[in-house]
């Protein structure tokens, strides 16, 4: 496989070279700024058109092959610039299951920045079982009232709209009774609770109380019950690592690490370093699959294993090498403990990979 950039992609890189370097060091990368700047910083990338570069041109993207995500996602980590906003997973849920006016009405504002977004799916006791959820909405004439309580929210606290999950056929199969929604934040029935990390960061995650919100049953996405199709498109998208922009960013921390060691590397770091190289190859053989017209289903499950295990090689190599000394390090550590319960946990990964793709216990 020749992964060389083409003319076109070579010209594209070079301004997109061009352009970060005035910006490197005006928006922060980790730690709470970088969280409540993320609106600001997802603009900029806009304007300057370099973000959905691969969506759809009619609502605001530039219907580019998916290879300029990547080399978006590995400049902007040579560059120490923060990662391009990670919106896709609900674009493509969006694009999938609502209707066209739905689309016409909502994806544009999400893709260019001007409306922020959260995703209602986790619930204090239906995690990595979706399906147990309990949030209901209730038909009341053109609209649906909400009841229930979401957790590990991104950017509840910012959010214009959620994409929400909630039971609305109670006596169908719990999979089937499940209903998706696209709800205002800004109602009467909405209490938020801000959620702060092990790493200090605030701004990240919330939780998300809904007594009596409405929605209007035009906002549903699909069909009554067909909730579950719609999560499992997200989350299938959401466990790509080609999507995260995550691969590059690995790479580039590890040979930070290794200059700091003054001798033979720890075996971490070591481990780590084959670890990234592992996926940043496996980043290529997706990519090089999606251009071929190549789609995956199950097979997000897999990518979410890979870059659970990439991500928390890399912490611990932080840890050996720098220790409780430098904040930051020590905060991507605590960082990537999360890794393997966020976007469904790593047991869930195994036993999606074992029943789906492996064929076991069938």
């Amino acid at each position: 496989m020749d992964f060389r950039d083409s003319p076109e992609e070579a010209a594209f890189r070079a301004r997109l070279r061009t352009w970060l370097a005035d910006q490197a060091g005006k928006f922060p990368t980790s730690g709470d700024e970088y969280w409540a700047r993320q609106g600001e910083w997802h603009q900029a990338i806009y304007s300057a058109g370099f973000f959905g570069l691969s969506w759809p041109k009619k609502y605001g993207g530039q219907d580019l092959p998916p290879v300029y995500d990547v080399i978006l996602d590995e400049e902007l980590a040579v560059a120490g610039c923060p990662p391009r906003p990670s919106l896709g997973y609900l674009v493509v849920g969006l694009g999938h299951h609502a209707s066209d006016e739905l689309c016409e009405r909502f994806l544009p504002g999400m893709i260019d920045g001007t409306e922020r977004w959260c995703q209602g799916f986790s619930e204090p006791g239906a995690g990595s079982d979706l399906a147990s959820l309990t949030t209901t909405a209730t038909r009341d004439g053109d609209e649906y009232v909400i009841h229930g309580h979401k957790v590990w929210t991104s950017y509840s606290d910012v959010a214009d709209w959620c994409l929400l999950l909630a039971r609305t056929e109670p006596d169908a199969p719990r999979h089937r009774g499940i209903s998706a929604f696209i709800v205002s934040m800004h109602q009467d029935g909405i209490e938020q609770r801000p959620l702060k990390m092990i790493s200090g960061v605030t701004k990240e995650f919330g939780q998300v109380l809904f007594d009596g919100a409405r929605v209007p049953a035009s906002r549903r996405v699909g069909a009554p019950g067909e909730g579950w199709r719609v999560a499992m498109t997200v989350v299938g998208h959401e466990r790509e690592p080609s999507t995260l922009g995550f691969a590059a960013r690995y790479g580039k921390l590890v040979r930070q690490l290794a200059k700091q060691v003054d001798g033979p590397p720890p075996q971490d770091l070591a481990w780590a370093a084959v670890q990234s190289e592992m996926l940043r190859l496996h980043v290529r053989r997706r990519l090089s699959e999606q251009l071929d017209g190549v789609s995956h289903g199950s097979e997000g499950s897999l990518d979410k294993l890979l870059m659970t295990w990439v991500d928390q090689s890399v912490g611990h190599a932080a840890l050996a090498v720098a220790g409780s000394r430098d904040e930051e390090l020590l905060g991507s550590y605590m960082y990537s403990r999360a890794q393997s319960v966020m976007g469904g946990t790593s047991q869930i990964q195994k036993n999606i990979i074992a029943s789906r793709i492996l064929g076991l216990g069938v």
